[in-house]
């Protein structure tokens, strides 16, 4: 507020920096009044000697009727009306070759206003409608430059109110347009414009937190946030002189939202310290009701007139003088929002008592309508507010996700070391599986193959050969363990070849030639080291076999892929046998043959056997997926089986 003083102070009479020399600050006027039966058109033409003489000379700005219960000589008047005629010379202007200007910073009244230049009309501004921003709205007028070249000598002003009108006039300046512009655009923009644009942002804002609480119907601010925009935005509709309202009802909304705005901003402190104040909360509901019901013009029981609103705006005064100290004093150590918006109010409050003054001419009428700015304080206090609750809200949004962030760090070191220790149970339950498993496995075959070997050698029913078979028997079933738990990483060629690097120097003492006629196979995935000493032992078994019971002098060792497998070929040039008679014989042969389908069953292969005269073929089918693991139960029979092969061996 101390910023628009000083700019009132610059600017005004501001444009007279340019050119001082041609401007008039008018400030002597002689002045009278009439009484008239109403409000009527002024005459086009009205010279000042025609009008009675009963002029009073008067000092400008001018204060009526303050002044005119001074200075008026005649009694009552008998009119509904009067006319305020005022009457300025202009002998005192400089000479000047253009048109001129009239500018005042206020002219105050409820009726027609008539300027008019040298008896000749030369403005006028009639209240039609909802114009009740006259007050706010200064008077601007061009007089142009008579035809003949008759100078401008005089300058008369009707004003037409009614009998108990606040009329009031400023101090005039006369002189060029462009010196006198900028001091009228900037009074008309501080006074009248920028009040209607923060209304308008007020509003808009306050639509936004509507739709806030659309979403978020439980946190009644947004609500009253609304409400608080909306009334402020009724309480100014004079800045918004083209909006299609009839003039009583414009008039009874732009007071009563004063008494709305007041009750809004007690229920927003009502919520900001917490306190119910039923009492105060009655009475300023009472009073907000009761004003609306009693001015409401289809009843007319308190009309809008010059002696009845200022009684209403001095009520509205100490309803939100008391809404501020009762509010500020209940928050004063519960809520320091609350003691932020009792601040508020009471600035709006003092804002609204210079308006009051201002508009019963207690107080000069150049000075400025405050109460415009009112919108904008409650708009930075609750805007304040709201900006504060918004950073907070992010604030705590930020805490809630750095606190997030810190558990799920713990939980994810909770999970990683839980993981950890998981994978080394897991280490050390397939560490403890592998060892049981080459235990069970030793134990059933290399052991059962020394058990036998060391009864028949104490039967002393064995020769020196026969036990050496067994003891090569037994290492070379030791060395396959050995070999199946070497890592091939799912390539059977690479355990393939292992077995033959076991096999041939066996071979080459027995004269037996061996031909690796291998060729390039897809990785198996679940070759394991379970499933390698189980193809391992079935092709040891089958060469076995072949150097047992066939008399063959050469071995040839194939492989293939298949449509969904691989294949293992073995074939030798030996003499043939009957393969399904070898089968169903409980005998070591049988049994042996037996062992290859349990263990080519255990892994999901197949194995078959083609036998001639002139040789025999066997084939191991092994798939290249696997659905799942051999079962243990499986296992034990084949581990069993082949310690009973080894036993009768």
């Amino acid at each position: 507020m101390a910023l628009l003083a000083a700019m009132g102070a610059l600017f005004g009479g501001a444009g007279g920096e340019r050119h001082p020399e041609a401007l008039l600050h008018m400030t002597q006027a002689d002045w009278q009044v009439e009484d008239a039966s109403g409000f009527s058109a002024p005459p086009l033409t009205q010279d000042s000697t025609a009008l009675p003489d009963t002029w009073a000379h008067v000092e400008l700005p001018l204060a009526l009727p303050i002044a005119l219960l001074r200075q008026a000589k005649d009694g009552a008047s008998t009119g509904a009306t009067r006319v305020t005629w005022i009457r300025l010379s202009a002998r005192d202007l400089p000479p000047t070759s253009g048109p001129l200007a009239l500018y005042g910073v206020r002219v105050k009244t409820d009726g027609t206003i008539a300027v008019y230049a040298n008896g000749h009309l030369v403005h006028r501004a009639q209240q039609q409608g909802p114009l009740w921003n006259s007050t706010r709205t200064p008077l601007w007028v061009i007089l142009e430059k008579n035809a003949d070249g008759t100078p401008l000598k005089e300058i008369l002003l009707r004003l037409e109110h009614t009998q108990s009108a606040q009329v009031a006039l400023s101090s005039l300046w006369l002189g060029p347009p462009e010196a006198l512009r900028s001091s009228y655009r900037l009074r008309e923009w501080l006074q009248q414009e920028l009040p209607a644009m923060l209304g308008a942002a007020f509003m808009a804002v306050g639509v936004f937190a509507l739709f806030v609480w659309f979403k978020r119907q439980h946190e009644m601010g947004y609500l009253l946030f609304f409400n608080l925009a909306a009334t402020s935005f009724l309480r100014g509709l004079h800045f918004y002189v083209g909006l299609p309202v009839a003039n009583d009802w414009f008039a009874w909304l732009t007071v009563n939202a004063l008494f709305w705005l007041v009750m809004v901003v007690h229920f927003f402190l009502r919520q900001l310290h917490g306190r119910p104040l039923k009492w105060l909360t009655y009475g300023v509901v009472g009073i907000t009701a009761t004003i609306a019901v009693l001015t409401m013009p289809n009843l007319a029981v308190l009309r809008n007139t010059p002696q009845v609103t200022p009684l209403i705006y001095s009520v509205a005064a100490l309803m939100g003088a008391a809404v501020c100290l009762v509010g500020g004093i209940s928050a004063w150590r519960r809520s320091n929002e609350g003691r932020l918006v009792a601040a508020g109010i009471g600035v709006c409050t003092l804002l609204g008592v210079t308006d009051w003054l201002l508009q019963n001419n207690f107080i000069s009428p150049e000075s400025w309508y405050l109460g415009a700015y009112t919108s904008a304080v409650a708009f930075s206090v609750f805007g304040a507010l709201m900006y504060r609750r918004y950073v907070d809200a992010i604030a705590e949004v930020e805490d809630l996700n750095a606190s997030l962030a810190e558990r799920l760090q713990k939980r994810e070191a909770e999970l990683e070391d839980s993981h950890r220790r998981l994978r080394e149970v897991e280490r050390r339950q397939t560490i403890s599986d592998e060892r049981q498993r080459l235990m069970q496995d030793m134990h059933d075959g290399l052991g059962s193959s020394l058990i036998s070997a060391i009864r028949s050698v104490e039967g002393g029913g064995m020769s020196d050969t026969k036990v050496s078979q067994i003891l090569k028997s037994c290492l070379d079933d030791l060395k396959l363990t050995l070999d199946s738990l070497e890592p091939v990483e799912a390539d059977l060629l690479l355990l393939l070849a292992t077995l033959r690097y076991r096999l041939e120097p066996r071979l080459e003492g027995t004269g037996v030639s061996l031909q690796w006629e291998v060729q390039e196979l897809p990785d198996l995935p679940w070759l394991d080291p379970s499933s390698a000493l189980h193809i391992l032992r079935i092709v040891q078994e089958s060469i076995a076999n072949i150097l047992r019971h066939t008399r063959a002098t050469e071995i040839r060792v194939g492989t293939a892929l298949s449509a969904s497998g691989v294949q293992v070929t073995i074939e030798d040039n030996g003499q043939g046998f009957d393969v399904d008679k070898a089968l169903g014989n409980a005998s070591a042969s049988g049994r042996g043959l037996q062992n290859q389908l349990r263990r080519a069953q255990a892994i999901k292969g197949t194995v078959t056997w083609e036998s001639r005269a002139t040789g025999t073929r066997f084939m191991l089918w092994l798939p290249l997926e696997r659905a799942g693991k051999v079962a243990p139960a499986v296992q034990s029979s084949m581990q069993s089986a082949n310690a009973g092969t080894r036993a009768r061996a």
